[in-house]
């Protein structure tokens, strides 16, 4: 199935079109290695590819912003190992993807408190969002010591701080200090490996999000599957409380 025949699919059921923002929670690394009997690491080198086909697949379908949940404010409880791990594939994956990022039009940004994870992977990361800062065909939202909670809490005090009085407390108010006030609306949120929670993950974002979770492991998750998500959000009435 081709991004144009997806389109058409859409348009003849009369259902949403293609979703101008998607997230993922990408979930069942550890449990496609351990199925193999390989260590941790080898599930997350894995998704890392599941990563790339899934940029190239949005590109295809026009979608304009695609934030995938990477690291946890709740991870740092893993091993050191696998976080040290985790920190050195980021690390890999920035230096063996920016260069196809920025000459693909992928626009990268980072929501969450990545500082945290030492001022040299910082610097690269602060890099690679100055590097794209231009680019205009897929923003990539990269979610790095993120949870909703704290971003709900953050947001809360920056009304405070500015001075805003309750009662010009509002809905726009609030989504003006979020991570992704600069983002449209989240139309799909999807989560692999059978798994049937948002874990924290773009809480207020998702209050009219269409939600699919599906039973594929992240590492196997490609084209055909981001494809498929887009077809079934395409066939979706979506009523945001109305008739």
């Amino acid at each position: 199935m081709n991004a144009a025949s997806v389109s058409t699919l859409q348009a003849s059921d009369g259902g949403a079109g293609v979703p101008r923002h998607v997230a993922i929670i990408m979930d069942g690394n550890g449990r496609w290695a351990k199925a193999r009997h390989l260590p941790r690491i080898a599930g997350h080198r894995r998704g890392a590819e599941a990563v790339r086909a899934t940029i190239r697949a949005a590109g295809e379908l026009g979608i304009e912003v695609l934030t995938l949940y990477a690291f946890s404010s709740e991870n740092w409880r893993r091993p050191e190992e696998e976080v040290s791990d985790l920190k050195g594939l980021l690390r890999h994956y920035l230096l063996a993807e920016l260069d196809e990022l920025a000459n693909n039009g992928v626009r990268l940004k980072i929501i969450g408190d990545y500082r945290r994870f030492g001022p040299d992977l910082a610097a690269m990361l602060d890099n690679a969002v100055a590097r794209t800062a231009d680019n205009a065909s897929t923003t990539l939202v990269i979610a790095l010591n993120y949870g909703a909670q704290d971003e709900i809490v953050r947001a809360v005090r920056a009304l405070a701080q500015d001075g805003v009085a309750p009662a010009d407390i509002d809905i726009p108010a609030i989504a003006a200090r979020l991570d992704t006030a600069d983002l449209p609306p989240l139309d799909l949120l999807i989560r692999t490996s059978g798994e049937r929670r948002l874990s924290n993950f773009l809480l207020w974002q998702a209050a009219y999000a269409e939600l699919l979770f599906v039973d594929t492991l992240w590492p196997d998750f490609g084209r055909d599957d981001l494809f498929a998500a887009v077809a079934d959000y395409g066939r979706r009435d979506r009523r945001f409380g109305g008739l």
